[in-house]
C-alpha cells in the first residue's frame, strides 16, 4: 500500500536522494500513516550531517546538540525535523543524553529509540515506498501493544519520560502495555521525579484530553507512576462514602473524569481532582461517615497540585475555581441574588464547564446524567445572566446622579447608583433610563 505524502515531503525526500544521501520517514509520522492517523509532525533521518542539511535547505535552523534540524514551511504550523543518524551515550540527568555521535546506519539510529511502534522508517527511493521494520512495530500496531525497542529496563533509565509517554500512548491509541515494559516502569516510576515538571504536565493533559482519559490514569495508578506525580489521590484509593455513592472516593473520581462531557483536558482534570479534600476531612465510618467542607479545603490542594504542575495561571485558577464550587445546589427556593452570588463565585466563563463537572460528578457516582432541579437551574442561569450584573450595566451613570442631584464626587454618588441597581437586579425592566431619571429625582426630594 503506497501512503499518500504532502508535496513538501516530496520535495524534502528528492533534495536529499539529488545530493546523493539517505533520508527516511521515521517515528510517529510512520505509526500514524499506517493507523491511517492525520499527521501534524513530520521527521526525517539522514545520513547527511546538520551543516549538510543546512547546504540543501540554506533556510533551515540549527541551534541544538542533537543533530535535528528544523525546516518551516507554510504548509504546517509546526517545522519538519531532520536529524542525522546519531548514537547516544550517557544518560545521567535520566532525560538527555550526554553526548551525541552522529551513527553510521539506520537500523543503529532506529534502535536507540522508545518503542518498536516509533522505531520504524518509510524508505521513498524512485517514487518506491518501502517499510523498514527491523523490531516488528507493525505486528505491534496490529496487537495493539506498546513495547520497548530492545531492554525496557536501558530505555527508560535513558529517558525517564519515556515510561509517562507509554502510559499516554497507550490512552490515545486504545493500546496496552506489554508485560516486561510495564514491569520496567513500575521498578523505574521513581525516575520520573528527574524529569522537568512541565513536560509531565505536558503528557498529562495529552492523557486527559484522549478518548480514554480514565483508562490512562487507571494505567498511571498500575504502573506506580501516579504515585509519583499525584500522590494526593491515591489517599481515596478504598476510602467508601456513605448515603447515595456506590462507589470509593478513588474510583468516582475516575469514573466522573471519564463521564465529564468536556473535551478541555483542564476541565477533565478539575472533574478528576474535585474530591481531592475528602480523604483529609473525613469523618466517622460507614454511613456516618462524612466530608464537610472538603471542597474548600480540596480547592487548596487543587491548587497545590497545579501549581507543582506548573499549570498557567489561569489554567491553575479555573482549577481551583471548579473545585471549590463544585458542591453548588440545585433547590428550586434559591433567590435570583443566590444564583447571582453563585455566577460571581464560579465566573461566567467558568458555568458551562462547572456544570460539565457536575454532570461527570453525577454519572461517576451512578445517578442520571441530569435532574429536572439541574434543568431548571441552568434555565435561571440563562435568566438571570440576561438580567445588570452591576452598577455599571445601569442605563444611568454617576454623572447623571451628580446634576440631578446636585452633588460632588464622593461615595454618596456610590450609594445612590448602588440603591438603584438593587431594584434593577430585581425587575430587569427597571434598567430603563427615563425610569432612572424619575427615581433620580424623587429621591432628590427625599435629601
Amino acid at each position: 500500500m503506497a501512503f499518500e505524502l504532502p508535496d513538501f515531503v516530496h520535495e524534502i525526500l528528492d533534495k536529499f536522494a539529488k545530493n546523493g544521501f539517505e533520508i527516511y520517514i521515521v517515528g510517529g509520522s510512520v505509526r500514524d500513516l499506517i493507523l491511517g492517523r492525520k499527521n501534524f509532525d513530520w521527521d526525517f533521518t539522514t545520513n547527511a550531517t546538520p551543516n549538510q542539511i543546512l547546504e540543501i535547505f540554506p533556510r533551515g535552523f540549527y541551534n541544538n546538540k542533537f543533530g535535528t534540524v528544523g525546516i518551516s514551511h507554510p504548509s504546517s504550523s509546526k517545522p519538519y525535523e531532520i536529524t542525522t543518524f546519531r548514537k547516544e551515550v550517557g544518560y545521567s540527568d535520566h532525560r538527555h543524553p550526554d553526548k551525541v555521535i552522529w551513527g553510521e546506519s539506520l537500523r543503529e539510529d532506529l534502535s536507540r529509540r522508545d518503542f518498536t511502534i516509533n522505531a520504524m522508517a518509510l524508505s521513498c527511493k524512485n517514487k518506491r515506498q518501502t517499510l523498514i521494520d527491523y523490531f516488528d512495530g507493525k505486528k505491534d500496531l496490529k496487537a495493539k501493544l506498546i513495547r520497548a525497542v530492545g531492554d525496557p529496563q536501558k530505555r527508560f533509565s535513558e529517558d525517564a519520560l519515556r515510561m509517562i509517554r507509554a502510559i499516554r500512548l497507550a490512552t490515545e491509541l486504545g493500546f496496552i502495555i506489554e508485560e516486561g515494559t510495564l514491569t520496567a516502569i513500575k521498578k523505574n516510576a521513581g525516575l520520573i521525579n528527574q524529569i522537568a515538571k512541565e513536560r509531565i504536565r505536558d503528557e498529562l493533559l495529552k492523557i486527559l484530553g484522549s478518548d480514554f482519559s480514565a483508562d490512562g490514569f487507571t494505567l498511571l495508578l498500575s504502573s506506580r507512576l501516579l504515585q509519583e506525580i499525584i500522590p494526593e489521590l491515591l489517599k481515596g484509593y478504598g476510602m467508601a462514602q456513605a448515603k447515595h455513592h456506590v462507589y470509593d472516593v478513588w474510583m468516582h473520581s475516575l469514573l466522573s473524569l471519564k463521564y465529564c462531557p468536556s473535551r478541555d483536558p483542564v476541565i477533565r482534570f478539575a472533574t478528576l481532582l474535585h474530591d481531592i479534600g475528602k480523604p483529609v476531612v473525613a469523618r466517622g465510618e460507614g454511613e456516618k461517615r462524612t466530608f464537610y467542607n472538603h471542597e474548600v479545603l480540596g480547592a487548596s490542594i487543587a491548587r497545590n497540585i497545579a501549581q507543582r504542575l506548573r499549570f498557567s495561571k489561569k489554567q491553575t485558577e479555573k482549577i481551583e475555581t471548579l473545585v471549590r464550587w463544585h458542591q453548588f445546589t440545585c433547590d428550586e427556593r434559591q433567590t435570583d441574588s443566590a444564583i447571582r452570588r453563585f455566577i460571581r463565585n464560579v465566573g461566567k466563563d467558568n458555568l458551562q464547564d462547572i456544570l460539565d463537572l457536575r454532570v461527570g460528578d453525577r454519572l461517576g457516582g451512578g445517578a442520571k446524567e441530569t435532574s429536572w432541579r439541574l434543568e431548571r437551574f441552568k434555565k435561571r442561569l440563562a435568566q438571570i445572566q440576561e438580567q445588570p450584573f452591576s452598577v455599571t450595566d445601569l442605563k444611568i451613570s454617576g454623572y447623571d446622579v451628580m446634576n440631578i442631584l446636585g452633588i460632588n464626587p464622593g461615595p454618596k454618588v456610590g450609594r445612590i447608583l448602588d440603591q438603584l441597581f438593587s431594584e434593577v437586579a430585581e425587575d430587569k425592566a427597571k434598567n430603563d433610563r427615563q425610569y432612572l431619571l424619575k427615581r433620580l429625582r424623587e429621591i432628590k426630594k427625599t435629601l
